[in-house]
């Protein structure tokens, strides 16, 4: 399901020929807008986080049994369906780990910490809770939030296009007869796209038991859109 969600924002400033760098000729006043349009749409991608942390009493301890835990997260992703392509290794960090003595009001050292972490594109969002609950059970201990996305927003920014360039031709007419002149002429168009697609916010979290049921997901709906900025000149 597709639903135009039309957010217009539009200014305008009349300044005449004259004014400093100004690179148009324009023997009129000008009509600058900048037109903001937005389609939502229903997410057809899941961008998932999982990762490993490990803490260990040496380095070499620590990246390896990271490393071994991890390989059985990667193969319980891949054992799901996931393609290969699908699935990012996004960050791998070695620190050492202190506590705080409150007695001695010194840092003691505990060992060293291993985290690890993948990026998972799932295309079958109807699976997100199920691959998530699988991710813990194969060993993730730190979970991200998740992003949903689609695939292809082509088609939503050519529609908010239209629909920005029809709202600044009708509402620069309207300045323009407001003013007293009877048309407009185009001199400039520029664009920016934009999408307002919510991304994972990384977070660690305690490995928890994983439920009979799946992990209950709501996509609800995300937003593509872009900013096109006018310049029309007021004409008789």
């Amino acid at each position: 399901m597709k639903r135009l969600a039309i957010s217009t924002l539009a200014a305008a400033m009349i300044a005449t020929p004259a004014a400093a760098n100004v690179e148009i000729t324009a023997s009129g006043p000008v009509i600058a807008l900048s037109v903001n349009e937005s389609v939502a749409l229903d997410p057809d991608i899941a961008n998932l986080s999982a990762g490993v942390t490990v803490i260990a009493p040496t380095a070499v301890e620590a990246m390896r049994r990271n490393a071994v835990e991890m390989r059985g997260v990667i193969e319980r992703i891949e054992a799901l369906g996931i393609d290969e392509d699908d699935i990012q290794t996004t960050g791998v960090n070695l620190n050492p780990e202190y506590d705080y003595n409150q007695q001695t009001r010194e840092q003691e050292f505990r060992g060293y910490r291993v985290s690890n972490r993948v990026s998972v594109k799932l295309r079958d969002i109807q699976r997100t809770g199920e691959v998530l609950d699988a991710l813990v059970a194969a060993g993730a201990t730190d979970i991200g939030g998740i992003g949903w996305g689609v695939d292809d927003t082509a088609p939503a920014i050519e529609q908010a296009r239209q629909a920005a360039f029809a709202t600044a031709h009708q509402r620069a007419r309207d300045y323009a007869q407001l003013s007293g002149y009877g048309d407009i002429r185009l001199l400039e168009i520029s664009e920016s796209v934009s999408s307002n697609i919510p991304m994972p916010m990384m977070r660690q979290v305690a490995t928890v038991d994983v439920a009979e049921e799946s992990t209950p997901v709501r996509p609800g709906q995300v937003e593509a859109g872009l900013t096109v900025n006018f310049s029309f000149e007021m004409v008789e």
